[in-house]
């Protein structure tokens, strides 16, 4: 009877084919520090425009960008030529992602120019092939310079355009936590940074576990999903549990940034000898749900390593932000200079109106605790509108852009006659100063105003009658033949 049953093979599940590919000099050192760390099944792949640089990495695959264009030699910080050079490559990145490959991580550096301009290419590419593309980038040292730093938040904007999801890493984060690392030190640290991103994503997918987490789990976490944040933490011992997910929300890679408002959560529970259990899982999900603050989709997996012995590692990966939502993320609007030397904001003018009271003694008193008041954080008008039926001096006063200086004189109680204060509160001193002075003009006149309209004699009298004191509209003392 046995020997009738049919045998059959079932098939076997394809392995994802997951590529890491390092763009420009930051990314490229951060994929050597990967390979050398090893991430399990993954193709590394190395892309620059200095050939002595691509000489130097031990990662076998590489791509020299651009060598009609830069003939090897670099491109010179600037994101323009990386760009360039990318475009001038489009057929040999086609190629090498053409092999099935599923899952592209792309890793650089933002701020320079071979890994500022020539990842969005590189990305936009693997986007048109149907890949799940990731970005991991950095944000550059404060002492790298302002130029490096506004290069990078276009960069991390173009990239943005052609990912599916996005880590971003401040590097000046990093500085604060470990700030009193050598130099060489503090950038490996970085380069630890961007590898723990790219290997607690990728062995996810290519490490068996108990609860399996595979490829179509994390695209679904992570296809069109914007911003994404992940993280790692891992302890020992009785609490080791809640140890560990707190490890994991005080990251680096979160770059400040909370777990508050993302739409897809994928958790991952790596234990040793000591299995997680049930009880340690449920208190990781509650303290994460509790901390979203919103109806979340959890998907996580149960992953054993005997090297871990009694520890309980945990990684989450968070996404469906905005750039915005990253604290450190700052997007600044470019200025340009115009033909009078003057600058200028590409953004609308802003104009704040102040309706002054031109009667003193309907103002509102208004009692001002000025060592309390906070700065705001909207922003500080441009120009600022001064509205008063009876003076000449209404129109648009320009806030000047210049620094402000810590000695300007301010007059508090032409303040409180004003009534309203908030606007003055967002403005610097000179700014102050600028619409004191103008109300103070205003307040002059008015008072003049009133002196000449009080020094003529007035038309009525008050005499004493048979009815008692009474109103007389006919003034004798005035030369009008009354008597």
């Amino acid at each position: 009877m046995a020997e009738d049953l049919m045998n059959f093979d079932l098939p076997q599940r394809k392995a994802a084919s997951i590529k890491v590919i390092g763009v420009g000099g930051g990314g490229s050192n951060a994929v050597n520090h990967m390979y050398q760390q090893g991430i399990k099944d993954v193709e590394f792949i190395v892309c620059n425009t200095d050939l002595q640089d691509l000489q130097k990495s031990p990662i076998p695959t590489k791509i020299q960008l651009g060598d009609d264009l830069t003939g090897g030699r670099g491109a010179g910080s600037n994101p323009e030529v990386g760009e360039r050079a990318a475009k001038e490559s489009t057929a040999q990145i086609h190629t090498l992602l053409e092999d099935d490959t599923q899952m592209v991580f792309i890793t650089a550096g933002m701020g320079g120019g071979t890994g500022t301009g020539a990842a969005p290419i590189i990305a936009e590419i693997a986007k048109e092939m149907g890949i799940l593309t990731v970005g991991i980038v950095t944000i550059p040292f404060s002492f790298e310079g302002k130029m490096r730093y506004q290069h990078a938040i276009r960069g991390i904007e173009a990239l943005s355009q052609n990912v599916d999801s996005m880590l971003i890493i401040n590097n000046e984060t990093l500085r604060e936590k470990y700030g009193n690392l050598k130099i060489t030190e503090a950038f490996s640290k970085a380069d630890d940074i961007l590898t723990t991103a790219a290997k607690g994503i990728a062995e996810i997918i290519t490490v068996n576990g108990i609860v399996n987490v595979d490829f179509e789990d994390v695209r679904t976490v992570m296809h069109d999903s914007g911003v994404s944040i992940m993280s790692s933490g891992t302890s020992s011992g009785e609490n080791r549990a809640y140890e560990a997910i707190e490890e994991a929300l005080d990251s680096p890679l979160l770059n400040k940034a909370d777990i508050r408002g993302a739409k897809n959560i994928l958790l991952n529970f790596t234990s040793g000898e000591n299995e997680v259990t049930m009880d340690e899982i449920s208190i990781v999900t509650h303290y994460i749900i509790q901390k979203a603050e919103r109806d979340v989709n959890i998907i996580f997996g149960i992953v054993k390593d005997n090297s871990l012995q009694d520890e309980l590692s945990v990684t989450l990966i968070a996404t469906g932000f905005e750039i915005e939502n990253i604290p450190d993320f700052k997007q600044t609007v470019p200025k340009k200079v115009n033909e009078l030397g003057s600058i200028q904001s590409s953004a609308e003018t802003k104009v704040h109106t102040i309706q002054f009271n031109d009667d003193p003694s309907k103002a509102q008193q208004t009692a001002i605790n000025w060592d309390s008041v906070q700065q705001s954080n909207e922003q500080v008008p441009d120009k600022i509108r001064l509205i008063n039926p009876n003076s000449q001096f209404n129109g648009e006063t320009s806030i000047c852009d210049e620094p402000e200086k810590p000695t300007v004189a301010f007059d508090y109680e032409q303040v409180r006659k004003m009534g309203d204060i908030t606007p003055l509160e967002k403005m610097t001193a000179l700014q102050r100063k600028e619409v004191i002075k103008q109300q103070s003009l205003q307040q002059d006149k008015h008072i003049q105003q009133n002196q000449e309209s009080n020094d003529a004699p007035s038309r009525i009298t008050l005499d004493e009658s048979s009815k008692g004191i009474v109103l007389n509209d006919k003034n004798r003392y005035l030369n009008h033949n009354v008597d």
